[in-house]
């Protein structure tokens, strides 16, 4: 499992004309965009959830947890491309959505248990992401099976 974790002073993700999550202005908080592939579990979604929400990239070396910063969780297939070969990426690494789509909600759950205030966009959906990166300072996480 993969993310992409960036500091944000403000993000939203639109679906239709419509904002279904955001960080607001007022605070710092993390975009937070996940891959899944085919090998990933339950335990290796709450384990990128725990890593997340200990990663000390915010103001004064703290983590989300340590102030408690708003997170907005993703899901971002396009993590998994492979550009090896020729111009257009290879989205088999990439796990398909029955796989995928409980562990993206698994991510943001777990991290709700830990404390979290965790927004989300919409699986599946054409989303307009927006963000002010904070920094800039963003932070590419990988947890594997077994980690």
């Amino acid at each position: 499992m993969r993310a992409i974790v960036q500091r944000v002073t403000s993000a939203s993700v639109v679906v239709d004309g419509e904002i279904v999550g955001r960080i607001d202005p007022t605070t710092q908080g993390l975009l937070v965009l996940v891959g899944v592939t085919h090998s990933d579990t339950p335990a290796t979604a709450h384990e990128l959830a725990r890593k997340v929400w200990a990663l000390r990239i915010l103001d004064d070396e703290k983590s989300a947890s340590d102030i408690g910063a708003p997170l907005l969780v993703i899901s971002q297939f396009t993590l998994y491309g492979d550009t090896v070969r020729g111009r257009r990426p290879s989205w088999s690494a990439a796990a398909p959505r029955p796989v995928a789509e409980p562990l993206v909600e698994a991510v943001a759950s777990r991290l709700r248990e830990l404390g979290a205030t965790v927004e989300t966009g919409r699986f599946g959906e054409h989303m307009r992401v927006e963000s002010v990166g904070d920094g800039p300072v963003t932070v590419s996480l990988e947890v594997t099976a077994g980690h």
